[in-house]
């Protein structure tokens, strides 16, 4: 993130740019991103399996609790959706490449970080569990960020080096010298504080000759950030000579940086040292270059969003927004993070991105079996106001229907085609999604799923979007799921009740115990599967699948004001307890045998499992040797899968009932139309 190598040039002069903070008794802004992002790579969790939520859960809870006891109150700012101009669609497809790679890396042994799929919906749950103030952004948010910290006068926690050039008054604390685990009383009291490293932009400035802090911005786009990195200007900075430095890159790097800005140091301003960089440009580049400079500098600019208004109030303007047209419930929604930048993204650019998983690199990415539950929402989508068709869509007149979706294809990124399901404005406008009754909003959520609701009654409510979710997974061709894999996911979700008795002061003594040995029984078997055991590819790839399905199903639900309750993902999943119940149920343990000791739970998963198995496939419950002669029938009789992202008959089917439930035609096309638009 932000201007590489500059974080590690400012941590090498650390006493000249630094001070070493006792924090307490303040406000602090923290950029949600990139705190998420930090206590998942730096607290030594398990990766490969695809997310141990209920750890991670507890790591972010004790950050805060780390500020609560220093009096420290944390106010997190999350990115929302790409920005509008899409000037960072370059950058986030080269993140893109670089997480399949390391994705494959944590497949095969190696080493990598990728953030478990659904890692932002279960922080947005511990800070809402935590009542931490928070607030989405429509779009990026250093810039909002900056202005609250600077109206507030206090320090802004990231590990983003952009924050190295903004204006800050009252400073950067990055993360990594944030030593929250750490904590220390004031000498002679009981006052706690966490030692943290505060970056002084002044201080960098005395270092290099009292230089104009009006010049970092241009500093910022000379180097190349995550909005800009222009080839010609590699031609400026070859020209004026700069120091090549060190063999190795980082040195490269550094070395640019300081030689950079020492350059700058000599100027005035910004406007004297930007006319100096063109000249050693051609001719006829300098007014473009000239003008995608200035506009880059901008990004360094204080924005119009007052995000003290939201916090205070709970009112959140955003002009880029407002000038979108978009329904006010929808603004609303993406600022309280009850909807996903995903849906943004949907909504303004038709174009959203499928992040990979640890999966299997050979077979087709997992989000393909979510797909008909994106097209409802794409098309859900579509019916919204004029003025964003007219002013963002027009381009995609002759594919009115069309989205696009950045996906992985073996171990590069392609940008697909899909067609949205087409749905009747009345009653399907996004306008008034939310004036339509639960019922209906019910309906269209469980036909998409293709569940029906009395399978759900005997679920806990908690529970019901998950098994719902778990009933699709089951149905789809794509999943190739074993008994134990159903049986491994159905355990998993005993663990947020477990927790509960456990937890509860009105659970009687025998109760209680049988809880706890299970939930302890659990968490061994989450041990099995620590650094050095194998990752079995398939399972983790079916795995993926079912999460793909939960995320898509919950964005759906999300998107029509939840017509079933949210999950609690912080004790609804664990992929290393996932795989190490595969390995003990294809060993040495039944699922009556693991259950016997809590019969309340025995008697939930009883209800979880027969929700579920009434769709699943017949050879699911076949013994091993009759399900591998059933596919090998199946195989002879010319049984294959289409090589094309197509609904299978049951899939289209189901949107004609869905049509005829409400009495209005919703499909006009119902195969999908995929072609590879690019592939990079």
């Amino acid at each position: 993130m932000g201007i590489r190598g500059l974080m590690s040039f400012v941590e090498d002069h650390s006493n000249e740019f630094f001070t070493d903070l006792k924090l307490r008794d303040t406000r602090i802004i923290i950029d949600g991103y990139a705190l998420f992002h930090r206590l998942c790579f730096n607290s030594n969790l398990e990766l490969r399996y695809g997310g141990d939520y209920d750890s991670f859960a507890d790591v972010v809870q004790k950050f805060f609790e780390s500020l609560f006891s220093c009096n420290i109150c944390p106010y997190v700012v999350l990115d929302g959706g790409c920005d509008i101009s899409d000037k960072k669609l370059t950058t986030l497809k080269d993140r893109a490449r670089e997480k399949i790679q390391m994705a494959h890396s944590l497949s095969i042994g190696g080493g990598g970080y990728v953030c478990p799929l659904l890692i932002r919906e279960v922080f947005i749950q511990v800070l809402i569990k935590l009542r931490v103030c928070f607030v989405q952004c429509f779009s990026e948010a250093d810039r909002d960020i900056v202005t609250l910290a600077n109206h507030w006068n206090c320090p802004v926690l990231s590990s983003d080096s952009d924050f190295c050039i903004f204006d800050l008054k009252t400073g950067f604390c990055p993360l990594n010298s944030f030593q929250w685990r750490n904590m220390n009383t004031i000498k002679g009291t009981k006052d706690y504080y966490i030692p943290a490293k505060c970056f002084s932009l002044d201080a960098l400035c005395r270092y290099f000759s009292n230089m104009n802090k009006a010049l970092l911005p241009l500093f910022a786009v000379l180097c190349g950030n995550d909005h800009i990195n222009l080839p010609i200007m590699e031609t400026f900075l070859s020209k004026v000579r700069l120091p090549f430095g060190a063999a190795n890159s980082r040195g490269r790097r550094h070395h640019r940086i300081l030689g950079l800005l020492n350059w700058l140091s000599h100027f005035a301003g910004p406007t004297e040292a930007l006319n100096n960089v063109l000249k050693y440009l051609p001719q006829k580049d300098r007014e473009n270059i000239k003008e995608l400079l200035c506009c880059s500098m901008e990004e360094y600019q204080q924005s119009q969003v007052k995000l003290q208004d939201f916090f205070q109030c709970g009112t959140y303007i955003c002009l880029d927004a407002l000038h979108l047209g978009l329904p006010e419930w929808v603004l609303v929604a993406l600022a309280k993070g009850q909807l996903s930048p995903f849906i943004s993204d949907a909504l303004v650019l038709r174009r959203t991105f499928l992040h990979t998983q640890v999966e299997n690199m050979q077979q087709p990415n997992a989000h393909r079996i979510a797909l008909p539950i994106r097209q409802i929402i794409y098309g859900l989508l579509l019916n919204v106001s004029s003025h964003l068709e007219n002013m963002f869509w027009s381009a995609l007149s002759a594919r009115p229907l069309a989205f696009s979706e950045v996906e992985r294809i073996n171990k590069n990124i392609q940008t697909s085609i899909v067609e949205a399901v087409k749905l009747p404005k009345d009653p399907f406008n996004l306008s008034k999604l939310t004036e339509l009754s639960l019922a209906s909003r019910q309906l269209l959520l469980l036909e998409t799923l293709k569940v029906k609701q009395t399978i759900l009654d005997p679920v806990p409510a908690l529970l019901k979007l998950p098994i719902a979710v778990s009933c699709y997974w089951l149905q789809h061709r794509e999943a190739k799921a074993k008994l134990h894999h159903l049986q491994a996911l159905l355990l998993g979700m005993l663990m947020g009740p477990l927790h509960a008795i456990i937890n509860s002061p009105d659970t009687e003594g025998l109760q209680k115990d049988g809880a706890k040995m299970l939930y302890e029984e659990f968490q061994r078997m989450k041990e099995q599967t620590r650094p050095g055991t194998r990752l079995d590819l398939d399972t983790a790839h079916i795995f993926c699948q079912w999460q793909c399905c939960l995320q898509m199903g919950m964005y759906l639900n999300q998107l029509l004001s939840s017509p079933l309750p949210e999950p609690d993902l912080t004790r609804l999943y664990s992929g290393s307890l996932m795989h190490g119940l595969c390995q003990r149920l294809l060993t040495s343990t039944s699922v009556e045998s693991l259950l016997s000791m809590c019969p309340e739970a025995k008697q939930l998963y009883e209800h979880l499992f027969s929700a579920t198995k009434s769709y699943a496939p017949a050879e699911l419950f076949l013994p091993k040797s009759k399900s591998n002669s059933k596919k090998r029938r199946q195989k002879k009789q010319g049984s294959s899968r289409s090589k094309n992202r197509v609904g299978t008959v049951s899939d289209t089917r189901c949107w004609y009932e869905l049509n005829n439930r409400f009495g209005l035609l919703m499909v006009e096309n119902m195969e999908e139309h995929t072609e590879a638009s690019e592939l990079e």
